[in-house]
């Protein structure tokens, strides 16, 4: 019997699939195919067939799907869903249109706040007290509840949240007020904000809850629909769904909190990327995620992921712990707009249908895909291995109005297009660095997604990045995340007010711990897992501080946790590290625990994502290129295939295989560095 590890990730254009098995030398197999909104799980259909065929997969394998979804996300940022009602304690019915008194843009004079997911008439207070510490003031009043869930069921409203003042201390109030709810409307669906992320801040914990509530009935019906299909095909099979963390969980968890799914795809590649951190020269890698809709960039440090509590999807911040996404609305698919003689790339793309104008599905405005083809990186007959041939007059032609305009050649339109979608991305990514005090000499970086390894050494060579990482089977990574994934959890509590002694900080811990262990026991059995392991975090702040930092709190050699005072030096040291100061005289303030399990299936090494090697490397053709307003005619283009390790190739050249092309710029040479990776280092 063998483990067969399937990765499925859907993007904006195309879904990509990765396939392993346990018992197979032969590595993993990959497929793309275009994807189908809205209809999407056409699209998880049509490659999940061929893929099956490829890895003969018999009634006696133990098959485990891991599948990213943008469902969740889509919903939100459409606000397509139906409406849902947020119940509250009494008196605090504005608390999502007050937010927080922050601005978005604070320069901006015309900015305004977010629009709430619940209009005001679908929020309904309800008396109950609790005080800070979770005692209580006073009951819930139950003919309250009554009377707010027949006007519910008045509006046919059929999901509720429920977010109750203090309810991180004690969910005592809202789990009443569930249950009355149940008993006036057994079909109701309730989420309660102390079961997704009991933490302090009630305007954060109400936009989880109504987040949850809102994506859950179409996430549901998605996930159900999947289910049922993979079912149908291998009785075998266990469904699990990445989410925001990195991680994976079961089916039945993502249905009941889906809003851990809203950031699962791109924080799937920045696992993956974890895999390379070794092949790093540098202690941070920077990873690079450009597929057709849009790029999306990470850090990760010493082979860990930057985790934040300050993500955000469409409007709404996410104040769950998730892998920190910087993400830029241009990628392959981007339209190009001309406004007066400026030109701007995105955020508006062309999605799967029609897609590029190059795809000939009908598009017909220019899109930085054509502009790839009209500057020569793309080689029209061999696009995905030649199962989807591009068509040059048909890029040409939607870049005439834009070469019309500016006065210039249609190639020459393409590669400003080129130069102007390089600059919106510099635009974003060297604030991100320097909010993380890093230089881009400094970092690595790594590219993947679909035109990553065209427009990521693009970007490196702009802003001065020396090392370029090009992983094994970069167009399908996200997907390869999906087989390397594990299954993780993160649990949290808050301590703030309490006394915090060493043995009381201890106890909470190993509370914590047991808690993670009985999650993972519900996901799969742990005689399956190759390991199992524990994260250990402590929320600092100083006295009077509005924020804190997140402090990594390794156990002692004998499995004991450190004293106060050495968790406290940790904080010091990263408040200097963050902000350039810290004051280890200032009294210091712990906030929440946090612990996160991981649970690890079995899945395949580097060797294994790696293709097979030989040969001396040779051009296979040429071809003209255009970088950057310079033309290399008669460019020399390599099979990546044919790259081995120690043999190097000058820049500017192009190494093409079936599903991805990668451009070495001038400055570059490239080589393969092992485990399938080719390594582009700038001269000098």
């Amino acid at each position: 019997m063998a483990l067969v590890r399937i990765g499925v990730d859907i993007g904006g254009t195309f879904t990509d699939f990765v396939g392993w098995r346990s018992d197979s030398s032969e590595g993993i197999i990959r497929l793309k195919v275009p994807s189908t909104p809205p209809r999407f799980a056409e699209g998880f259909r049509n490659g999940f067939e061929p893929l099956l065929s490829e890895l003969r997969i018999s009634d006696n394998d133990e098959v485990v799907v891991m599948h990213g979804t943008t469902v969740s996300t889509n919903t939100v940022i459409e606000r397509s869903a139906e409406p849902v009602a947020l119940f509250v304690t009494d008196g605090f019915r504005d608390i999502l249109e007050l937010q927080r008194l922050r601005l978005k843009n604070p320069i901006d004079l015309f900015s305004s706040r977010a629009v709430p997911l619940v209009p005001r008439n679908l929020v309904f207070e309800i008396p109950e007290r609790l005080d800070a510490d979770g005692e209580v003031l006073a009951p819930v009043d139950a003919e309250a509840v009554h009377r707010a869930v027949a006007a519910v069921r008045a509006g046919n409203i059929g999901a509720i949240a429920v977010v109750l003042l203090h309810s991180f201390r004690n969910p005592q109030h809202e789990h009443e007020v569930r249950r009355l709810i149940k008993a006036a409307d057994p079909e109701m669906d309730v989420c309660i904000s102390s079961e997704i992320w009991p933490r302090i801040g009630e305007y954060e914990r109400a936009v989880n809850a109504t987040l949850n509530a809102y994506v859950k009935p179409r996430v549901q019906t998605y996930l159900e629909e999947i289910e049922h299909y993979v079912s149908g095909r291998l009785s075998s099979a266990r469904l699990f769904v990445t989410r925001s963390n990195g991680g994976a969980l079961g089916l039945s968890d993502a249905v009941k909190f889906p809003v851990h799914t809203l950031l699962s795809g791109p924080a799937s590649g920045v696992t993956a990327a974890q895999t390379v951190s070794a092949l790093s020269k540098h202690e941070y890698l920077l990873t690079f995620d450009m597929g057709g809709t849009s790029t999306d960039v990470s850090l990760v440090r010493q082979g860990n992921p930057t985790v934040t509590a300050q993500g955000a999807v469409g409007d709404f911040p996410i104040t769950l712990p998730v892998t920190e996404i910087e993400a830029i609305g241009a990628g392959g698919g981007s339209l190009v707009q001309l406004d007066g003689p400026a030109m701007r790339i995105g955020p508006e793309s062309a999605g799967a249908f029609p897609g590029p104008a190059s795809f000939g599905r009908g598009g017909e405005r220019p899109t930085v895909t054509d502009a790839y083809l009209l500057c020569g990186y793309l080689n029209a007959r061999n696009f995905l291995g030649g199962a989807m041939p591009l068509d040059r007059e048909r890029a040409a032609t939607a870049y005439d109005a834009v070469a019309g305009r500016l006065a210039v050649s249609t190639e020459e339109a393409a590669d400003a297009c080129l130069s102007v979608t390089t600059s919106t991305m510099v635009s974003r990514i060297l604030p991100y660095l320097a909010a993380h005090g890093l230089d881009p000499q400094n970092v690595t970086l790594v590219t993947f997604g679909g035109n990553g390894a065209l427009h990521g050494p693009l970007l490196a060579d702009e802003v001065g990045i020396s090392s370029v990482i090009v992983p094994a089977a970069p167009s399908v990574f996200c997907a390869c995340g999906g087989v390397v994934t594990t299954l993780t959890h993160d649990v949290v509590t808050v301590i703030q007010g309490t006394t915090v002694t060493h043995e009381a900080l201890s106890g909470t811990f190993e509370r914590l711990r047991s808690e993670t262990l009985d999650w993972l026991r519900q996901q799969v059995e742990l005689d399956r897992l190759t390991a199992i392991d524990h994260e250990f975090w402590a929320e600092l702040r100083y006295k009077g501080q509005s924020f804190q930092v997140p402090v990594s709190v390794p156990t002692n050699a004998d499995g004991s946790f450190p004293e106060l005072a050495d968790i406290a030096d940790r904080f010091h040291d990263e408040h200097d590290r963050l902000y350039a100061h810290c004051d280890r005289t200032a009294a210091v303030e712990f906030v929440e625990l946090r612990v996160r399990i991981r649970g690890s299936l079995p899945a395949p090494s580097q060797e294994s994502i790696s293709p097979t090697s030989s040969g001396e490397v040779r051009p296979i053709g040429r071809r003209d290129l255009r970088i950057g307003g310079r033309l290399y005619p008669n460019t020399p283009i390599y099979a990546r295939r044919e790259l081995t390790t120690g043999n190097r190739v000058e820049g500017p050249c192009i190494i093409e295989e079936d599903d991805s092309t990668i451009l070495v710029p001038a400055a570059y040479t490239a080589g393969a560095i092992g485990s399938g990776a080719i390594s582009l280092d700038r001269r000098g």
